[in-house]
């Protein structure tokens, strides 16, 4: 059996999303070990994403969503098969998210 082709990593999204969205907090869990032997874990890793960002001040969850998966163009095509993104803004996440 062939090896699995190495995945983006938690800490390239986590370097993505810091350099483009400027996040007061960001957390990013690789979920990847859940899904192995499902089809999809050879495709990419599977990860979750929470973001506080003054990026998103006045935008709707589809533009939030969008510049998440703009920030991280560059790693897509190297495997990301399953995204989960929780995006708010300062004020919607609320005292000590930062």
């Amino acid at each position: 059996m062939a090896p699995l082709p190495e995945h983006v990593r938690a800490d390239e999204v986590d370097a993505a999303l810091t350099r483009q969205l400027a996040p007061t907090a960001l957390v990013v869990r690789d979920d990847s070990a859940a899904h192995a032997g499902h089809a999809g874990a050879r495709e990419g890793s599977h990860l979750h994403v929470t973001i506080v960002s003054a990026r998103f001040d006045g935008l709707g969850r589809l533009a939030r969503h969008r510049l998440v998966y703009d920030a991280l163009r560059e790693l897509i095509p190297r495997g990301i098969h399953a995204l989960a993104i929780d995006a708010r803004t300062p004020a919607e996440a609320g005292p000590g998210s930062s």
